[in-house]
């Protein structure tokens, strides 16, 4: 059996250096069921908070208590950062691994501080994950009879 990766991530990690995940992305069964549509990566306060991709500012402000930043990238795909003091405004076109501001002193659902991050393309949530990671493809040989 040979396991090879395919290509580069389609996203940059946005902290340095690569965290640990603290809790995955788990998908809603229906768009208002519970679920947790993004990721929890492990990063102190005061940590910088990177672009994952060239693209535009849409959003910056606070919902729910936490500064948040999106971006919506070429590839249709909309990123979302939280808690975050963001150093970005909407209409600025950031590039792959620009800072957009510091993790944020807010309320966090991680013991030790945890940057949410999200993606969405239209209506749909995705695995931000599966866009951090290059994908592995496993060969096996067939066996003979």
């Amino acid at each position: 059996m040979t396991t090879q990766g395919v290509g580069e991530p389609r996203w940059n990690w946005p902290l340095a250096p690569r965290p640990r995940v603290e809790r995955p992305f788990d998908r809603p069964d229906t768009a208002w069921a519970p679920g947790h549509r993004g990721i929890d990566l492990a990063a102190p306060q005061g940590a910088t908070v990177f672009a994952v991709d060239d693209g535009l500012v849409t959003h910056v402000g606070v919902i729910a208590g936490r500064g948040t930043v999106s971006i919506r990238h070429v590839s249709g795909i909309r990123s979302t950062y939280e808690p975050i003091d963001a150093t970005v405004r909407v209409g600025e076109s950031v590039t792959r691994g620009q800072a957009l501001g510091l993790m944020a002193s807010a309320p966090s659902h991680c013991p030790s501080g945890c940057l949410h991050l999200g993606a969405k393309r239209g209506d749909t949530y995705l695995d931000p994950l599966l866009l951090l990671t290059v994908p592995r493809i496993v060969l096996m040989t067939p066996v003979p009879d």
